[in-house]
């Protein structure tokens, strides 16, 4: 009987949970300022600090030689970062038996017009677009700097292209709580899918997030008002929980950190632009990778059992929570360098 690589055995955290899907943050730099997500005076990493996109495939392989099947990238904006598509292109080719099951990317879309045909070409077929409104006006406000004709035409140029499209929208109270009927309707008239977000408790911004804060219990509430929503077991690997609109044939999924913990089923850890790896984004132990890559003395098993360690720190759950008692965020960091 052929003896196992212990190297190429799956990844299992102390509660059972495998750890199949990676999010990759590229870089922590936007081209825009959303209100929930960073300060409007952000201050970016030196170059130095950033993993190079080398470092980042390397260590991206070594997670998929240990099982991992779903690598999804973020940012800040992934698009932004100067030479992406040599990555995606790396990581596209990797998709396939013993390999990738699925490659994936958020973005905030206004880069999609130029760069959707590449990344289909490179193996992407699914992407999230961060859409918190269809309101022009609103879109500014939300977003600081951005023209969300910018946004619309990079997402209409990511359907030609052939990518499955799902719309990610953060609930804020009082910004977009009257849309979300709208949104349902404009994302079943062009196929997309809708996810909605509870807003997270990560980083300073300017403002109170209790003041932000909307349930999505409330929100599902109201949409039954005018949708028909039914349950499904359809998941993706990620938080989401989906139901289906009858009248739309399109879904819905609720990411609902605050409302519901979705920790009991996490298979998922996050590794930002600097090669630190949060084992729950909502925690702050963390893995620090950037100076064993650089480390000429650690090799891929080195690398391995580096994230094997890792992963055997993985909490049970986070400590999100949004109240006027605890006016800091539960996590200092910002999402944009965690990676969204």
């Amino acid at each position: 009987m052929q003896a196992t690589d212990p190297s190429q055995a799956g990844l299992t955290d102390p509660f059972g949970r495998a750890v199949t899907y990676l999010r990759v943050s590229v870089t922590d730099r936007c081209d825009l300022r959303c209100v929930y997500c960073m300060a409007e005076d952000m201050t970016f990493l030196p170059k130095k600090d950033i993993l190079t996109l080398e470092e980042l495939d390397r260590l991206c392989g070594a997670f998929i030689a240990l099982g991992t099947d779903k690598i999804r990238l973020t940012g800040g904006e992934p698009l932004v970062r100067k030479g992406v598509m040599a990555l995606v292109r790396s990581l596209g080719a990797r998709i396939g038996e013993g390999g990738l099951r699925e490659l994936t990317l958020t973005t905030n879309g206004t880069q999609l017009t130029r760069m959707a045909e590449d990344l289909f070409a490179a193996g992407v077929r699914r992407i999230n677009v961060s859409l918190d409104t269809l309101d022009p006006a609103t879109f500014a406000a939300v977003t600081r700097w951005g023209r969300i004709e910018q946004t619309l035409d990079g997402i209409f140029a990511a359907k030609a292209a052939g990518l499955a499209i799902k719309i990610n929208a953060v609930a804020l109270k009082g910004v977009n709580e009257g849309e979300f009927d709208r949104m349902v309707a404009w994302c079943g008239e062009h196929g997309f899918d809708l996810c909605l977000i509870e807003t997270m408790p990560m980083g300073e911004i300017s403002g109170d997030r209790t003041d932000q804060y909307l349930p999505l219990s409330l929100v599902r509430s109201r949409l039954r008002r005018t949708w028909t929503l039914e349950d499904t077991d359809y998941r993706t690997g990620g938080p989401a929980r989906y139901v289906t609109v009858k009248e739309t044939g399109r879904r819905i999924g609720f990411i609902t950190p605050m409302t519901h913990n979705f920790c009991e089923s996490c298979n998922r850890v996050r590794l930002t632009c600097t090669g630190t790896l949060y084992m729950c984004l909502g925690q702050d132990d963390a893995a620090e990778f950037r100076e064993l890559l650089r480390d000429p003395s650690v090799d891929d098993a080195g690398l391995a059992q580096a994230i094997r360690d890792a992963i055997a720190r993985k909490p049970r759950g986070h400590d999100f929570v949004i109240d006027r008692r605890r006016n800091r965020p539960a996590v200092a960091r910002h999402m944009s360098l965690t990676g969204g």
